[in-house]
C-alpha cells in the first residue's frame, strides 16, 4: 500500500480589484485559460461545470506535450470562498485540496489561498527522503502558483499578462 505525506501551503496576495472579480477568474473558462495552470496561448482545453460536484478541467500543450489538470468543487460561495480538488493524472493518483477565501478591503480584496499537498512516497524511503520529497512539493508548487498569482493580478488589474511563455 503507497504511503503518503502532506504539507500545506499558504499564500496570501492582494488585489486592486473587488473580490467579485478574482472570484469569477477562478470559476470563468475564458479567464481560467488565461492563468490557472494555463496560458492562452497554450491552452487547448477550458472547461468547467461550476456548481457543488461540479467538475473543471484545464490541458495546456507546452513543447508538444500534453499537461492535463482536473478536479471537483467541493464549496462555491462566492464572492468569498471557494474549495476544491486538484489532481494532475499523468504525474500521479493524488488529488489536492485547493481552498480560496476572498476578503473585500476598501480598495481591492485580499486572497488567502491554502493548498493541502499530498507527497506520495517511494519504496524504501528514509525519513530524510521523505522530508526532502515534502520540501520539493511545496516549494515547486509555491513557484509555480507565484507565476500565476503574477499573471492573475495582470489580468485583473491591467487587462493582459505580459510574462509569455517564458515561465
Amino acid at each position: 500500500m503507497q504511503k503518503y505525506s502532506t504539507t500545506a501551503l499558504n499564500m496570501t496576495r492582494q488585489f486592486s480589484v473587488a473580490a467579485e472579480r478574482v472570484f469569477d477568474a477562478w470559476l470563468n473558462p475564458e479567464m481560467m485559460r488565461k492563468w490557472l495552470f494555463t496560458l492562452e496561448s497554450t491552452n487547448k482545453i477550458a472547461r468547467n461545470n461550476p456548481k457543488i460536484g461540479g467538475t473543471w478541467e484545464i490541458v495546456d500543450e507546452r513543447e508538444g506535450k500534453e499537461y492535463r489538470a482536473i478536479g471537483e468543487y467541493l464549496v462555491i460561495d462566492p464572492p468569498k470562498k471557494l474549495v476544491f480538488t486538484f489532481k494532475m493524472p499523468q504525474f500521479s493518483d493524488t488529488v489536492d485540496e485547493i481552498t480560496v477565501e476572498l476578503i473585500p478591503l476598501e480598495t481591492g480584496c485580499k486572497m488567502h489561498f491554502t493548498q493541502e499537498i499530498v507527497v506520495p512516497h517511494e519504496e524504501g524511503w528514509t525519513e530524510e527522503d521523505i522530508n526532502k520529497a515534502v520540501q520539493e512539493f511545496h516549494d515547486g508548487s509555491e513557484h509555480g502558483w507565484n507565476l500565476m498569482f503574477m499573471g492573475l493580478k495582470q489580468l485583473l488589474e491591467e487587462g493582459y499578462i505580459s510574462f509569455g511563455n517564458n515561465e
